[in-house]
């Protein structure tokens, strides 16, 4: 039996493909030089903190490799940061760039996707993210294309729903709009036969809302 080839696109490009799909991002560049990295936090995140990380096709694992650079405030920091993460970066990276987005706050994680399994097609999934997302392991499933309703009763599926009410003087996740989220990712899976995988880890909750902080999309080459 033949194996399918699939390639793994940039976050940047991950995130373009969600976005289109109608996952909230954030606003973020893709730049080359540390010069332009810190124009670029200057344009995304005026006086506030900003993260940057490496990017490209070839750095999917950035986390392991010490390759994020988080709340970095002024030009000088987030100057050393890029310098120092381009330095980082091997040949089997092939080409790779600066990646600078806003540094969002939340106290909650999610993890949200897309899969296709081998006996039933293509699935989203719904869960707790961030770093204990394999430790819990609490997600729901469904096969798409799924409904709002789906959507609703994923989220009653999971194990901690005291994370999905008030935390920490926040909000209740606004579970409409993690719904939405969903039912992209369903759309996503269901007109682009192409896209292999989805990973949306974390999937941040801000102010009550979901926002995909990263996310990889990995498509048939």
């Amino acid at each position: 039996m033949s194996q399918t080839v699939t390639r793994t696109l940039s976050e940047h490009e991950s995130k373009r493909v969600l976005a289109a799909a109608g996952v909230p991002v954030l606003d973020e560049r893709v730049v080359e030089t540390p010069g332009e990295a810190v124009d670029a936090a200057r344009e995304v995140a005026p006086g506030a903190a900003v993260v940057v990380k490496l990017c490209g096709e070839g750095v999917a694992h950035k986390t392991e490799r010490g390759l994020v650079r988080l709340g970095l405030h002024g030009d000088e920091d987030v100057r050393a940061a890029s310098t120092a993460l381009l330095d980082a970066a091997l040949p089997e990276d092939g080409a790779v760039g600066i990646l600078v987005a806003p540094m969002v706050h939340g106290s909650r994680e999610l993890i949200a996707g897309v899969l296709r399994d081998l006996q039933f097609g293509p699935c989203v999934m719904i869960g707790v993210g961030g770093v204990l997302a394999e430790a819990l392991a609490d997600v729901a499933f469904r096969l798409v294309p799924v409904q709002r309703v789906d959507a609703e009763e994923m989220l009653d599926d999971l194990a901690a729903q005291a994370l999905l009410g008030p935390v920490r003087g926040e909000p209740p996740v606004d579970r409409s709009a993690v719904a939405d989220v969903v039912l992209a990712l369903s759309r996503l899976a269901v007109e682009n036969a192409d896209i292999a995988a989805v990973d949306v880890n974390p999937l941040v909750v801000v102010d009550g809302r979901p926002v995909a902080v990263d996310g990889l999309v990995e498509v048939r080459a």
